[in-house]
């Protein structure tokens, strides 16, 4: 649905592909070595993922946003430039994409309110939701916990879905991917993406690179195919649906050098969670990671999947993969079609991007080698993605530390991840299977469940033999959705006793996932790991994370014998006749089966052109964030007399500060909600009920793990607005500050906005008031967030936390004119006494961020973008 610029072409670059096409319809493409040699630079040596984003530049020309330059920086490696990145598509899952759908129906309700032209405020790319974010695992160890949690899921969500259903029909190119299909990402991988496609411009076809932003931060799991994606917030790919380029630094780039090849018995999993240890401690915030070597042949694209999955993990824009022959037999596996598959094959030959052995390097900013035949079995945790360990190293984690702890409340194979991956898929099943003969079976206590990413996933472990194993143990299918990875984890097992479940022991969770924070897993686990599934399926057999897996026993023989590890560890060369004998099958049949389900159609929904917005308790209210009190500046000049409303220490991650999990009853949002009559069974979750704009302020910094300096005796949404006041909810002290017209900022230390591209961390900011963030460092996607919501970010290597005891007041200096500087004062003071003064950085990165500032966010720039093509004032 893009609409492609075709003139000027300033660097002579478009040209014939020598590719057949439809018949009198030309096939052209912008050359990345014809406009080299026009003048654009040194393309040639620039790194693969670079010359991506020079090829959508090339293929912009003509809009208003491109100009000459933008190549010219990006040959220049200028990472102090910013330039326009253009997807193509945007891909949404439920959580997120929800209330992506409703700020633009609530933008076409403005304009339409002002007298505004709306039509410059519908999309103009394809969106494709898939909604996968809503799946709960309340069955589970049973053959009928899939169909059953899929009732419990369409009647949860009823009011949800009529919404989709709805907006199904009323914006234009939206695709809608109903539950019980898969993830997105795998969707996308199988599926969604076609690595070349074509444009149609004045009668003539352009050959075109896939690109696409997608509101979930492993979006980066497409980079496995060579195409080009990463995560935004819901705001930002507001912006891209309605056809804004998304401007960008220029990156740097970090090639990775792979060598050799895993081990036998070592999976992609492991050497992902290595990977996000090694380079979270090289820094690669805001980065490309690119892979290349001679080890990069011996990756399936699965395990490039995987790898690229855990992008975010480590901070990194893409972690990206170049295309070659193993990524043309992937696309022809997963039954796109020979014409597809041929045009790609040309396409990436004739631009140079079909990546074999004899290409040379190209020229990165730092270069890393990592010995792939020197990863062994890898977990992470017991909170943080990147905190790598080895088996033997888990029973003395923080998780496992005291002898009351550690019981394996949650085991699940399930997320992105894994669910991507044959081998690790096929792998678990035959350890399953050699428990199974061996007479094992998990603890009574553990809640197993598996949510594979799609249907083929599922029909290769039928078609292999082995689901019947991984049932055995308690492994069903619990259906085909996030589920555990991003905490909706149902509820935990009735064998847990009482004393398991006190504030005094610490109850674990093993999960083959990609997140792994405080609290994310379910309110009632400690200390969650990540691991390939195969070793999920061990540590449900050995029901604690005490146990170490290297040398004790997992259980015991019928005759007594103990029976360790290696004696189940599946052999390699079965797991390859496994693979040989079943994949391409099971990939195949996913691809032909259609991405809605008659349930779906068949669902009622109203048919009005306005939707009927839900009252003030309900799961789909109108959402505030085009009003006029939301599209106004938040920050106006200098900020004099601001009070922190949070004083926050390193690593607060987007659950920390907007958590998906469940709503509990005692909580502010949980009491609320019963006020007005919510049953609270039917509170479910911050995911669900993100539009309700009253039920997400209250769970605004409410996590139950958060640690604020200012009220360090309770753990959670709470805060003081004196040192010497009761703690209030978070939510209370910010509108006590309102009412009193003090200005809030939210105080803070490395790593702030790690996590989730959850733009909600950034709207419940705005929400409460808050006008600037004062951190050490931010994530690239939060940081972005908060600027698109109108929220200044502040990065400053300011006082320890401990200085603040909440009667400080805080000026920020010297942000008057950002257009021209974006240096900084930041002065705290207990009255007239200056406690600290120093120098920091607004980060607005680019010249839109600022007009997003300036306008109060990106609601506001546009409407008032569009008021001014009027002479109507916005």
């Amino acid at each position: 649905m893009s609409t492609p610029f075709t003139a000027p072409d300033s660097f002579g670059s478009l040209r014939a592909l020598p590719v057949d096409g439809a018949p009198g319809v030309p096939l052209q493409y912008h050359s990345l070595a014809d406009a080299e040699a026009n003048g654009a630079g040194p393309i040639s040596d620039l790194p693969w993922s670079l010359r991506t984003l020079v090829e959508g530049i090339l293929r912009h020309q003509g809009h208003p946003q491109v100009l000459p330059e933008h190549v010219r920086a990006i040959t220049r490696r200028d990472t102090s430039a910013a330039v326009p990145f253009f997807p193509g598509r945007v891909l949404l899952q439920d959580a997120s994409g929800i209330p992506v759908l409703a700020d633009l129906i609530t933008l076409l309700e403005r304009a339409a309110a002002d007298g505004l032209d709306g039509s410059a405020l519908e999309p103009v790319l394809p969106l494709d939701l898939v909604v996968d974010h809503a799946l709960e695992v309340d069955e589970y160890a049973s053959g009928t916990a899939a169909p059953r949690n899929i009732d419990l899921e369409y009647a949860r969500h009823h009011d949800r879905y009529r919404f989709l259903r709805w907006a199904q029909e009323r914006l234009p190119g939206l695709q809608v991917v109903p539950p019980g299909v898969g993830i997105c990402h795998q969707l996308n991988l199988e599926v969604l993406a076609p690595v070349v496609t074509t444009e149609e411009s004045d009668g003539t076809r352009i050959a075109a690179l896939d690109a696409l932003v997608g509101t979930d931060s492993h979006t980066t799991m497409i980079n496995a195919l060579g195409v080009t994606g990463w995560g935004v917030g819901g705001i930002e790919a507001t912006a891209a649906a309605l056809g804004q380029a998304i401007m960008i630094r220029v990156p740097r780039v970090v090639g990775v050098e792979l060598t050799g090849r895993l081990a036998p018995g070592v999976f992609a999993s492991d050497l992902a969670l290595t990977l996000a240890e090694r380079l979270r401690e090289l820094n690669v915030v805001g980065s490309i990671v690119e892979f290349h070597g001679p080890g990069l042949s011996s990756l399936s694209v699965p395990d490039r999947a995987t790898v690229a999955n855990m992008a975010p993990e480590y901070g990194a824009t893409m972690a990206w993969f170049p295309a070659d022959r193993r990524t043309l037999a992937y696309l022809a596996t997963t039954g796109r079609s020979p014409e597809q598959v041929h045009l790609t094959e040309q396409y990436l030959k004739a631009q140079g991007l079909l990546h074999s052995p004899a290409v040379p390097v190209p020229r990165f900013d730092t270069k890393v080698t990592v010995e792939l035949d020197s990863i062994s079995t890898t977990l992470a945790g017991p909170s943080r993605p990147h905190e790598a360990l080895s088996p033997g190293e888990v029973p003395a984690s923080r998780g496992a530390a005291r002898p009351q702890d550690g019981k394996v409340a949650i085991a699940a194979i399930t997320s992105c991840t894994n669910t991507s991956n044959p081998r690790s898929l096929v792998a678990a099943g035959l350890l399953a299977r050699n428990a199974v003969e061996a007479g094992l079976r998990p603890a009574a206590w553990t809640k197993t469940s598996l949510t594979p990413g799609s249907r083929s996933a599922a029909d290769l472990l039928v078609s292999a033999g082995l689901q019947k194993y991984l049932d055995d143990l308690g492994f069903h299918v619990a259906g085909f959705g996030c589920g555990t990875c991003m905490g909706n984890s149902g509820p935990l097992s009735p064998a847990l006793d009482a004393t398991a479940r006190t504030k005094d022991t610490a109850l674990a969770a093993v999960l083959s996932g990609n997140r792994n924070f405080t609290g994310r897993i379910h309110p009632e686990v400690a200390h969650a790991y990540l691991a390939s599934p195969a070793m999920v399926v061990a540590y449900a057999l050995a029901g604690t994370v005490r146990t170490n897996l290297e040398r004790e026993p997992l259980g015991h023989a019928a005759d007594g014998s103990p029976i360790v590890l290696a004696d189940l560890w599946p052999d390699e060369s079965e797991i390859d006749e496994l693979l040989s004998a079943h994949e391409a099958a099971s990939l195949g049949r996913g691809a032909r089966r259609p991405l809605t389900t008659e349930r779906w159609l068949a669902l009622e929904h109203p048919r009005d052109d306005t939707y009927p917005w839900d009252g003030e308790a309900g799961s789909i209210r109108r959402p505030p964030f085009t009003d006029a009190d939301l599209t106004r500046p938040a920050v106006d000049g200098e900020l004099l007399g601001a009070r922190p409303l949070l004083v926050l220490g390193d690593a607060v991650t987007t659950d920390h500060i907007s958590p998906v999990a469940r709503i509990l009853r005692d909580s502010a949002a949980g009491r609320w909600l019963i006020e007005r009559g919510v049953d609270e069974r039917a509170l479910g979750t911050f995911s669900s009920r993100r539009l309700n704009h009253d039920v997400m302020v209250r769970g605004g910094f409410a996590n139950p793990r958060l640690s604020n300096h200012l009220a360090p005796d309770r753990e959670g949404g709470w805060t003081r607005t004196a040192p010497d006041e009761t703690p209030v909810p978070v939510h209370v002290a910010a509108e006590y500050h309102r009412r009193r017209g003090t200005p809030l900022v939210v105080v803070a230390g490395d790593m702030y906005g790690a996590g989730s591209a959850r733009d909600w961390a950034a709207k419940v900011t705005r929400l409460l008031g808050v006008r600037a963030v004062l951190a050490r460092s931010f994530e690239r996607i939060h940081r972005t967030n908060l600027v698109a919501l109108g929220v200044l970010p502040v990065q400053w290597d300011g006082p320890s936390p401990d200085l603040f005891d909440g009667t400080e007041e805080i000026d920020l200096l010297g942000i008057d004119d950002l257009a021209s500087s974006t240096n900084a004062t930041v002065r705290v003071r207990r009255g007239d006494h200056v406690l600290w003064n120093g120098a920091a950085t607004s980060r607005i990165d680019t010249p839109l961020e600022l007009d997003w500032l300036r306008a109060g966010g990106l609601f506001g720039h546009l409407l008032s973008t569009r008021a001014d093509s009027r002479g109507v004032s916005g």
